[in-house]
């Protein structure tokens, strides 16, 4: 626990690092670029099909979930890259979960959004 005192200066400061960090993904990240438009389609299919409040929290937890595992894939890679940038086997290992934590994130999320769609358009 830090012994400084509390000082609204300094949680104003941890949000524009946390702003910081955001830009540098949506700056650095490919991918992210494709979840943010799959989002996109999902938020959009599901104001047409007018997906009830319940759905709606579903939804947003499962777009917030493959972008929350999206940044942490990165921020992990950005940490092993400065590391060490040869190729390492135990880096690899770590790079490959960190991504296969992705993955299953956006599996995760197309389930819930067949589930939820899957009934309304059929």
């Amino acid at each position: 626990m830090s012994n400084k005192p509390f000082r609204i200066n300094d949680r104003i400061k941890s949000f524009d690092f946390a702003i910081q960090g955001i830009i540098t993904f949506l700056k650095t990240q490919h991918n992210v670029w494709i979840h943010i438009v799959a989002a996109l389609v999902v938020v959009i299919f599901g104001f047409v099909v007018e997906v009830n409040s319940n759905e709606w929290c579903w939804l947003i937890v499962a777009i917030s979930m493959v972008l929350i595992t999206e940044m942490f894939n990165t921020a992990i890679e950005f940490l092993c890259d400065l590391i060490s940038t040869e190729v390492h086997p135990q880096i690899k290992k770590i790079k490959d979960i960190a991504a296969g934590a992705v993955l299953m994130a956006v599996i995760a999320s197309v389930i819930i959004g067949v589930i939820i769609f899957l009934p309304k358009i059929f």
